[in-house]
């Protein structure tokens, strides 16, 4: 911001700076012979000083002039040029009876020519060698407008151009860059208002927004707008411009008192009404009233903000210091020496010059509070990283102990189902065989089947831990291979049939040893009870209205079962309970040609799920 500083006043040195080039080649005509008409008095005829100001010898008044000047004479072809510092309202320049410059329509108040320099070239060829030459300028003045004619500066077109380009650069060039500068700081911090409510950012908007009015009214010759009111507007856009100013210094700031907003928009609201009354009224000394109470204003500021910096405000509240007392002096100086002065073109305003400090330090606050902002977001998004980091630490950690506690409570859950299937199965078998060891009259061969019952039942408890893989065929397969010999040895063909089943991913130990028992149960009832010599085992894939389903079946070609005992039996039971342990349906029946056929009917949806 420091460095913005120090462009600004270079800057306006280089505008200050004037050209030091044939400075004796040009002349400064500063009297001339008038005839004055201000409406409502007489006119008045006689020699005039150029560097008195319209307005203050004819306050409040419209009227008319014609200036005459004595011009040396010129023998040489190089074209000479005339310099009007300020000249207006509506202009007719004629040299020696010919016109050289017309400004606007004399009389026609929607052009004002007074708001920047001109330069009229006047060619060789109209000026006199032997006699001074003629320069008469018509001039029509609307009141409190600046009008009539100042200093004129005269020379040849090479030397005064230079000098064109300087008041040129000060006051119109000048005045646009404002403009232009004020409009893009106004408009980022009226939309940073809209979106924050910040009152620092509201107050600038506005404040440069009427900043605006007053610089284009400096350089716009024809607006649209019927003076004098375009006068009040202008007026009364300027004094709200510095009050807001002062308004927006004191918050950002941010250590004013509360009062000093009332003041400010009080002291505001007064001169505003004192600027409408005096082009309303024709009372110039009334407008001048309403700058003056801004100086108190201005003062007020620059004491609490020189209070604030010696409290600690840092950099930032020395910087407003400096602005402060630049922009105070400014507006002292223009109220001093240019409102109050009789000079017309002679001095230019640099109040304009010293509030665009303030754009300055306005795009200062918005790059620091937007670096603030990046800064505190990326610490933000670090710390949130970190405590995400930190919660997905402690997720997995929570994660790995629940994986843990599942691992260990599924190896305790299938620890107590084995147990409990030794002790349902190879335990059950085991104390039955025990209790007919005891018994002296024992049949070895009961014996014998009770323990290849056991041996049965453990094989098939170690064989449902076996990884299947959802492979129903291959549990079917193992169970061809561990009752095969048995069946073989008691004189029962085994007849396989078992198609292409599909996988069931979720298939559990549990549910192969069941589909293993109810299997053995239907083997062994053929065993004791079907006196067959043929049993066929089926497997294959149906399906039904409520959907697909793995159908096995084992038929035999025995005597079947007893009309009284058809579907029922402990054995049967058994196997139905397990076949709706796991969600299948159970039917015994009589085989399609004789003997008897056990129908395991299991849903894939049910099997899925077991």
């Amino acid at each position: 911001m420091m460095r913005a500083l120090f462009v600004w006043l270079g800057l306006c040195l280089a505008l200050c700076a004037a050209p030091a080039a044939a400075a004796d080649t040009v002349i400064t005509l500063d009297r001339a012979q008038a005839s004055l008409h201000p409406d409502g008095l007489k006119p008045r005829d006689g020699e005039v000083d150029l560097a008195r100001r319209w307005d203050i010898d004819f306050p409040g008044r419209d009227g008319r002039a014609t200036y005459r000047l004595a011009l040396p004479p010129r023998a040489h072809e190089e074209p000479m040029a005339l310099l009007f510092s300020r000249v207006g309202n509506q202009v007719l320049v004629q040299v020696n009876g010919v016109t050289v410059q017309r400004l606007g329509t004399l009389g026609d108040p929607l052009f004002n020519a007074a708001k920047t320099p001109y330069l009229v070239s006047v060619p060789a060829s109209l000026l006199h060698a032997d006699r001074p030459n003629e320069l008469r300028v018509d001039v029509t003045i609307q009141r409190q407008r600046w009008g009539g004619l100042s200093l004129v500066l005269y020379g040849t077109q090479a030397a005064v151009e230079p000098l064109y380009d300087q008041q040129r650069r000060w006051r119109h060039f000048s005045a646009v860059i404002f403009a232009v500068s004020l409009t893009v700081m106004g408009g980022l911090a009226g939309v940073l208002w809209w979106r924050q409510r910040d009152p620092l950012y509201g107050c600038f908007s506005a404040a440069a927004f009427l900043g605006v009015v007053r610089n284009l009214d400096q350089v716009w010759p024809d607006v649209p707008v019927w003076w004098p009111l375009w006068g009040g507007i202008a007026g009364v856009a300027y004094i709200c411009h510095l009050a807001l100013i002062c308004r927006f210094a004191l918050l950002a700031l941010g250590a004013a008192p509360a009062w000093t907003g009332r003041a400010i928009y009080f002291v505001m609201g007064l001169a505003s009404v004192l600027s409408i009354a005096s082009f309303a009224l024709a009372k110039p000394m009334l407008y001048t009233a309403g700058l003056a109470l801004l100086v108190p204003v201005g003062l007020t500021t620059l004491a609490i903000i020189v209070r604030a910096a010696f409290q600690g405000r840092g950099r930032f509240g020395w910087l407003l210091v400096v602005a402060a007392v630049i922009a105070v002096g400014a507006g002292i100086y223009d109220l001093s020496f240019v409102r109050f002065s009789h000079s017309t073109g002679l001095r230019n305003n640099l109040t304009p010059h010293a509030i665009f400090l303030f754009v300055l330090i306005m795009a200062g606050l918005v790059a620091e509070r937007y670096s603030r902002s990046v800064a505190d977001y990326r610490a933000l998004n670090a710390n949130l990283a970190q405590r995400v980091a930190e919660r997905e630490q402690q997720l997995h950690q929570a994660f790995g102990d629940l994986q843990k506690q599942q691992q260990e409570q599924a190896v305790l859950t299938e620890r107590q189902r084995i147990m409990r299937e030794i002790h349902d199965g190879v335990g059950s078998q085991l104390v039955g065989l025990l209790s007919m060891v005891g018994q002296r009259n024992t049949d070895p061969q009961v014996l014998e089947e009770h323990v290849k019952q056991a041996l049965d039942e453990m094989r098939m408890a170690v064989d449902s831990l076996q990884p299947v893989h959802g492979d129903l065929v291959a549990v079917l397969a193992t169970l061809r291979y561990r009752l095969q010999p048995r069946l073989a040895a008691a004189g029962v063909q085994v007849r396989w049939d078992v198609s292409q089943l599909p996988t069931l991913p979720q298939l559990s130990p549990q549910s192969v040893l069941q589909v293993q028992r109810i299997l053995l149960e239907g083997f062994t009832n053929v065993l004791k009870h079907a006196r067959a010599t043929e049993v066929a085992v089926q497997a294959q894939l149906v399906e039904a209205e409520e959907g697909a389903a793995i159908e096995l079946s084992l038929t035999d070609n025995g005597v079947g079962l007893p009309e009284q005992r058809e579907g029922a039996g402990h054995g049967v039971s058994n196997m139905q309970s397990r076949a709706t342990s796991i969600g299948a349906l159970l039917r015994v029946e009589p085989g399609v040609e004789g003997g008897t056929a056990v129908v395991l009917h299991w849903p894939l949806q049910a099997a899925g799920r077991a």
